[in-house]
């Protein structure tokens, strides 16, 4: 019973020492070098090949390398294969960083003010109260969980809003289309760390940007997808949005003529906000493997029909 990684050779090595000390039981093996495909149940990648099935067709579980499964085409999956996403600690506390980052430097007007330095300027502006900056979170997850509550002591006003009703102290939380604006006009500074689902995709679009307070600020650490670029653009040009701190695209890297790259009020960061570190990650792979080794449920198995 082997574990195939299809990951980048220094992550590779690493997942493979680990298991090496901790779980010698397992087979590790890693891309390319597959040995016997019969005896392959576990895969673990960012985006396994089309052609997985008829490559190992003992195949059990499918391990991806993030918190999302978007990447995959789950309908070229039998049911019996489960999906997995990574439950790793280490990318809670990187978007924690990257959002807890992007949200005090949009509320202390950064941009503005490497703006003024970059055009000699010098020049003081009034301080919004924390109290009174109005902070909402698409997706109510794990992640988006973790990053209300990094927020917390700041003093924001945070407002959550997810498909389906959640509860969390410090927050008030919206659920579903009807009070998707509702809660839109409450957020002086959005993030989006939904799921990329069909639901979901091209929800950061211009009735989006239309239903949220003029001059609102943007954050995008879910998926490209999630974005329409061309409305972005178009509503920080006239005003209704007046940054955007964006970490992911659709199409990565972007072509060198791609208009975020230039935009005066975009901040543009190369998908950095999380990454998946064999370090914190391999007790949760570790502890899912022997689970499903004992016949146990697995944590982190998505739900197809949702797509998360």
């Amino acid at each position: 019973m082997a574990l195939l990684f299809k990951v980048d050779d220094s992550r590779g090595s690493v997942w493979k020492s680990l298991f090496e000390q901790h779980a010698p039981d397992i087979d590790v093996r890693l891309w390319p070098d597959m040995g016997d495909p019969l005896q392959v149940r576990y895969f673990a990648a960012w985006q396994p090949p089309q052609d997985l099935l008829a490559r190992f067709p003992n195949l059990e579980v499918i391990f991806a390398t993030s918190a999302g499964v978007d990447q995959f085409d789950l309908g070229e999956l039998p049911e019996h294969i489960q999906v997995v996403r990574m439950l790793d600690p280490g990318i809670a506390q990187g978007i924690v960083e990257y959002a807890c980052f992007a949200v005090l430097s949009l509320h202390r007007q950064i941009p503005l003010y490497v703006r003024q330095q970059q055009a000699g300027v010098w020049k003081e502006h009034a301080l919004t109260p924390a109290r009174r900056r109005r902070v909402g979170v698409m997706g109510l997850g794990n992640l988006g969980l973790a990053v209300t509550q990094a927020l917390r002591p700041f003093g924001f006003e945070l407002r959550g809003w997810s498909r389906s009703q959640k509860h969390i102290d410090g927050v008030q939380c919206y659920a579903g289309d009807d009070q998707l604006k509702p809660f839109l006009a409450q957020c002086d500074i959005l993030i989006c760390l939904l799921p990329l689902t069909d639901d979901t995709r091209g929800v950061l679009n211009a009735q989006t940007f239309a239903a949220m307070p003029k001059g609102a600020q943007l954050i995008n650490l879910g998926r490209g997808g999630h974005l329409i670029e061309r409305d972005l653009l178009d509503a920080l040009d006239s005003g209704q949005l007046s940054e955007a701190v964006v970490d992911v695209l659709e199409d990565e890297p972007p072509s060198t003529d791609h208009p975020f790259w230039h935009h005066p009020n975009i901040w543009l960061t190369p998908h950095i906000g999380a990454n998946t570190s064999p370090d914190t990650a391999f007790e949760v792979l570790l502890g899912n493997l022997r689970r499903h080794q004992q016949g146990e449920a697995m944590q982190g198995v998505i739900a197809r029909h949702q797509g998360y």
